[in-house]
Parts: C-alpha cells; sequence; structure tokens
C-alpha cells in the first residue's frame, strides 16, 4: 500500500482494486501494456506504478507525450539524431529509447502519432534496435514499453488511422482505467489526500456541502479536475473549503448542465453520435435523480417534474 500512495494511486473502488491487482501480476514481467482511458484518469500514474513494481525500477523512467511535439521533432526526440543530420543540429543526441535503456519507455497519447512515425516505432519494437536521423549504425533497445490512449484505438485502426500490426504489437496486456464518475466512492478518499498534499501543515476541513456537489459532479477532466479544484480552492479556504472557495463554474452548480458537458465530452470526442448523445443525457439524468433519492422513483420522478407512470417507463426502457 506504501507503493500505491507514493505514486498517488489512491482507491477503495473495487474495480480500480481489481486493475492493480491486475497489474501486480503482471508488473515484473517484460511485456507491453497499454492503457486506455479518458484524459485525466491517471494513466501516467499507473506508468509509475507499474515501473516501480517491475524488476526495472532501479533504472530509468522515460515519459514522452506524442500528442504535444510536431512529426519532425516527435522523430528525433523518440530515437535522436547525428551531428549535422539537419539544420542547427550542432551535436548528436541520444532518443528517449537509448535514455530509457534497460527501463521503461511511456508513450503518451499514441493515438495522436502520425503514421510515419508509427511505422518507425513498429520497426524499432520488432528489431530492437533504432538508428538515429542521419546515422547508419544500428543502436541495441532494452525497454519496457507502456503506452496510453484515451480513446480505442481499435476504432483507429478500422479507420485506417492506426497501424494494425503496432496495435497488436503494444497491446499485449490492456488495462482500461475507469473515468472517476464511475467510482466516486473515491472522490473522498482523493480529497483528503490531495488536501493533505497541498497543505501539508495546515487542518483543512471540506464542508458537507462541498463535498455534496464534488459527489454529484460528473467531473469530465476527472482526477486531474478533481485535484486542480482542490489545489485551488485550498489556496483561498481558511480552516474549511466553503463554497465560495470553490471556482465560479461550481457556485451555480445545475445538475442538468454537468450532465449535459460531461456527455458532450463523448460526442465532442466522436465516440457517440448524435442519438446516443441524446440517450447519455436521459440515462445520467434519471440515474443521478434516483441516487439523489436512495432509489426512490416516486421522489426521483417528483423532482424531474415527471409523472411516476413516464419514469418507470423511461428507467424500463433505458434498463436502468
Amino acid at each position: 500500500m506504501s507503493l500505491l500512495k507514493s505514486v498517488s494511486l489512491i482507491t477503495q473502488d473495487s474495480k480500480m482494486l481489481d486493475l492493480i491487482e491486475r497489474i501486480n501480476r503482471i508488473a515484473d514481467s517484460d511485456i507491453s501494456v497499454l492503457l486506455i482511458g479518458e484524459t485525466g484518469v491517471g494513466k501516467e500514474v499507473f506508468t509509475d506504478y507499474i515501473h516501480h513494481l517491475s524488476k526495472r525500477g532501479q533504472y530509468p523512467l522515460v515519459k514522452i507525450g506524442l500528442a504535444t511535439l510536431p512529426p519532425d521533432l516527435l522523430e528525433s526526440e523518440l530515437f535522436g539524431f547525428e551531428k549535422g543530420s539537419f539544420t542547427n543540429a550542432d551535436h548528436s543526441k541520444k532518443g528517449m529509447f537509448e535514455l530509457a535503456d534497460r527501463g521503461t519507455l511511456f508513450l503518451d497519447d499514441i493515438d495522436d502519432s502520425p503514421l510515419n512515425v508509427q511505422s518507425k516505432l513498429l520497426r524499432a519494437i520488432e528489431a530492437e534496435e533504432i538508428r538515429h536521423i542521419g546515422g547508419t549504425r544500428p543502436i541495441p533497445i532494452d525497454v519496457r514499453l507502456v503506452c496510453a490512449s484515451k480513446v480505442e484505438l481499435k476504432d483507429l485502426v478500422d479507420k485506417k488511422l492506426f497501424r494494425q500490426d503496432l496495435y497488436y504489437r503494444i497491446n499485449v496486456v490492456e488495462l482500461r482505467i475507469p473515468p472517476l464518475r464511475e467510482r466516486k466512492n473515491d472522490i473522498p478518499l482523493l480529497v483528503k489526500h490531495f488536501v493533505k498534499r497541498y497543505k501539508p501543515n495546515e487542518k483543512l476541513d471540506v464542508s458537507d456541502e462541498v463535498m455534496d456537489l464534488f459527489m454529484n459532479y460528473d467531473w469530465p477532466g476527472n482526477v486531474r479536475e478533481l485535484r486542480n479544484v482542490v489545489q485551488r480552492s485550498s489556496l483561498f479556504a481558511e480552516n474549511t473549503i466553503n463554497m465560495n472557495d470553490l471556482p465560479d463554474r461550481f457556485k451555480d452548480n445545475d445538475m442538468i448542465d454537468n450532465i449535459v458537458k460531461s456527455c458532450k465530452v463523448c460526442f465532442d470526442s466522436g465516440n457517440m453520435s448524435y442519438k446516443e448523445l441524446l440517450k447519455c443525457i436521459e440515462v445520467r439524468l434519471l440515474s443521478d435523480a434516483m441516487n439523489k433519492y436512495d432509489g426512490n422513483q416516486s421522489q426521483a420522478a417528483k423532482n424531474l417534474g415527471m409523472k411516476l407512470s413516464t419514469f418507470r417507463d423511461r428507467i424500463k426502457k433505458l434498463e436502468i
């Protein structure tokens, strides 16, 4: 448990605990791991845990975000380059594969990698060697690969936007990290953890009103958004985090507005159709009302301004 805390992997959720147990079983091997999860769920945190638990933990963990660099620079960062290989290359430089020697290389946002870079990644993984840009000498590599994607890579494969052969190479073990809205019982633990991190020498409480709001909010930005909100609120709070200490978007919190925003995240990313968006909103709206009133359908229907018969028909049709 101390390692979990040291990498900020805080949970009591059964799905997360099952995921951690799976990682415990495979961490000490050299197999490639593919992490699937929305932005902000903690893919980098899980990578830290995998690395430190493995036999490679004493060697480097090197991380690179493939969405943050242009294709030409991305290639030189991954594979390195020789002096004079391009304009301003006045010295040679090792790439990320070399820097991660005997350790772990984390490729974040691999779903954003260009096809030409995917080809070179595949070649490096299969041959277990790289060549610097402008170089001819093969350089052996010894790394454990952990990749992360915020979307279904199989969908990108079907659309010819991601190489199928690379997909199967990096997807030896696939681990899906649930979004925060699917493990809300972790929110109090995470809030406590972040409060202690940002106010280590002070006793800072969280008001019941704020905690209720946190529990009913959908957190489209997941754990990262929660962390940032707690960090920001801790700066303004005195003794207790109250509603006035929260960012403006929380102060007039509206359940329907938050539900729409949460579902729209999936719609904007292309993961659902317009019809599915409408269904998502209705399912979330009815489910949240049921949760708010502990399963009392009469109270939930009244809160939504619906006839009880209509409410029951909808939850039956939507299989809620």
